[in-house]
């Protein structure tokens, strides 16, 4: 693969201008630490407008930027995706469970980016829902500059609803209105650890709104320990529905950082999962699925509600003799 390839892309959007480069990679990106961007950035692995820069430089509208990672094995992931819709201002896809959206670490081809590039010929693909590599489900792409500013519009007004099947230990009750903060619960050894706080009121206190979190469970029904969860949030943190759950006491089957075990994170970032670990999971990733998008078409206007059928390996968490307790999917 040449360097030509390898190159990422991106042009500043007025909500992100005024802020250094720095704090910016190390926000948007955040596989790398603050110092190791500063040493990248130092390296000439960043450019703006094709020109070396300081870190300290700050972002201005339409800025580009272009980031030139170095040569790495990537992990095998399953690139297999499913076309739900497709026109000439959009795509949407369904993902699968073991797929990034974006490049970071040692993914790069292995990629729904470099997917809807190669595959499918979007020459700057703007992936409105940034699902997380185990999340699978329905993923909204522009194809343009103008679809893209008006379904991020859309999403940064709520307008957009957005709903997940997520499976959970326990027998989960409900519904559950869960509104409270979502703030970092990030150690040493899981930087992206987000934590639940429920909040006294309905409303966010004043000055707290960017961590405001809003989600809304159902009970769909109950197989033996797990229950099969809609959510619906209302609100887009970081690790929302999972850090959520997860403090309400319904931590997410398979999530390895917010399940029954919190060590088994750091022994899969190392490799060192143990068959215990496996058995306890249940399944290889976390099982939440993006079920359904609702969202108003960029060029006509019209209503699109996009759903996208459970995946073979949640259906086969149903499919082990238990029989429903309660409302069938």
């Amino acid at each position: 693969m040449s360097n030509a390839d390898r190159i990422m892309r991106c042009t500043i959007r007025p909500e992100e201008a005024g802020r250094p480069l720095l704090a910016f990679l190390t926000a948007r990106f955040p596989y790398h630490t603050e110092e190791q961007w500063r040493a990248l950035v130092g390296a000439g692995a960043i450019m703006i407008n094709d020109l070396l820069v300081a870190p300290e430089r700050v972002l201005q509208e339409k800025d580009v930027l272009r980031y030139y990672p170095a040569e790495r094995p990537e992990r095998q992931v399953d690139r297999a995706v499913t076309v739900l819709y497709d026109d000439a201002d959009i795509l949407v896809v369904g993902k699968t469970g073991n797929l990034p959206v974006h490049p970071a670490g040692n993914y790069f081809k292995n990629t729904l980016w470099w997917l809807l590039k190669e595959k499918y010929g979007i020459t700057n693909p703007g992936i409105i829902n940034r699902l997380d590599r185990e999340t699978s489900g329905v993923t909204l792409i522009a194809k343009n500059p103008q679809a893209d500013k008006l379904c991020r519009g859309q999403f940064a007004a709520r307008s957009v609803t957005k709903k997940y099947t997520v499976f959970v230990e326990g027998a989960f009750g409900g519904p559950v209105h869960a509104r409270g903060y979502i703030t970092s619960g990030a150690t040493a050894v899981i930087r992206k650890k987000q934590r639940f706080e429920p909040a006294a009121g309905e409303l966010p206190e004043p000055g707290r709104e960017a961590e405001w979190a809003d989600t809304q469970f159902t009970l769909l029904e109950r197989r033996g320990a797990i229950s099969v969860v809609e959510a619906v949030p209302h609100t887009g943190r970081l690790h929302q529905i999972r850090a959520t759950l997860s403090a309400l006491g319904f931590p997410v089957v398979g999530d390895k950082m917010y399940g029954l075990d919190e060590g088994i994170f750091p022994r899969f970032i190392d490799d060192q999962m143990t068959q215990a670990d496996l058995v306890k999971m249940r399944i290889s990733r976390q099982a939440m699925h993006a079920s359904e998008l609702v969202f108003c078409h960029p060029a006509t206007g019209e209503t699109m509600v996009i759903t996208a059928p459970l995946p073979p390996d949640m259906k086969a968490l149903l499919c082990e003799g238990v029989p429903p307790e309660s409302v069938k999917l």
